[in-house]
């Protein structure tokens, strides 16, 4: 038995407005995907066409079990999303959650190879990125002007965060769910950029990020992102990450290691000295700090 099929597998589908590709991208999960995984959640961000309710029929024609669908009372937008599909993954107590978009993008055939990292230990995060070796983006549709768009931003990136990634741009991810409660997610962008700053936590929490090729799929799926704002965005947060880093400006999202709030004042009259000495006097068996930077 593998690493894989021990550990508990969830997919979570990331859906807007993809009524009709929904059930296209849900028939290319491989069999063999679907036999591992204890379950397939879909969360609709309040989408404006039928998504939600064709994910229903879905299930209910193929008979699936493993299927959940979810609809969010509000749109969250795409980060926001994420968000939430991954505290229910931990809440529901999974090892590993994949991330799938709904309009078929990103090629559902390519999990078996993506999930190859975990079953080895390789892996806290595998990226499916379309601009490694064997990825061919052009041969798969994807335009000139995104395929060098692409590169220039992901150079800048690498460049300002001292990451070595082929793309930062890919929506393919598969995470550890104790890679994810390591690093506050939460607080980051509720945009698409949210991909590219949970990229720069878990380099920063000096997780294992492992890049696979995968195919490259442009159809007449409708894109929603403002290219140029979402350029500018991660250039801000990668500028933001470098920053940081360079204890030049504080970015609590990237605050990783909780080590920038100094809990240990100078001054043996402050109330963190006193509070100290009481404790260490008192010698209690528990303390509850409340009140601290990241407390």
């Amino acid at each position: 038995m593998t690493f894989a099929e021990k550990k508990r597998i969830g997919i979570f589908v990331i859906a807007y407005n993809a009524v009709n590709k929904l059930d296209w991208t849900l028939d290319r999960v491989p069999e063999e995907v679907w036999q591992k995984v204890d379950e397939v959640f879909l969360f609709d961000d309040c989408s404006t066409d039928n998504t939600y309710y064709a994910a229903i029929g879905y299930k209910h024609v193929k008979g699936i079990e493993k299927l959940t669908v979810h609809r969010n009372a509000q749109n969250l937008r795409y980060g926001g999303n994420q968000k939430a599909g991954y505290q229910y993954a931990i809440s529901r107590g999974f090892d590993i959650v994949v991330m799938l978009h709904a309009d078929g993008q990103y090629a559902p055939e390519a999990l078996p190879k993506l999930l190859e990292p975990f079953e080895n230990n390789q892996a806290d995060m595998v990226f499916g990125s379309r601009m490694a070796d064997g990825g061919a983006p052009l041969s798969g549709g994807m335009p000139l002007y995104k395929f060098i768009g692409n590169k220039i931003l992901t150079w800048l990136e690498n460049h300002i965060t001292g990451m070595k990634l082929s793309e930062f741009h890919s929506g393919y991810r598969i995470y550890s769910c104790e890679a994810l409660k390591k690093v506050p997610f939460m607080l980051n962008s509720g945009e698409w950029h949210f991909d590219t700053e949970i990229l720069m936590q878990f380099h920063e929490a000096g997780l294992r990020i492992v890049e696979r090729p995968i195919p490259t799929y442009y159809g007449d799926e409708i894109c929603y992102v403002n290219g140029m704002a979402y350029a500018f965005n991660c250039l801000k947060s990668a500028l933001k990450y470098r920053l940081h880093k360079a204890r030049l400006l504080y970015a609590p999202n990237f605050d990783v290691k909780g080590d920038y709030y100094i809990y240990q004042k100078a001054d043996p009259c402050s109330s963190h000295a006193q509070a100290i000495r009481r404790v260490e006097h008192e010698r209690p068996e528990e303390v509850l700090e409340v009140g601290t930077a990241t407390g």
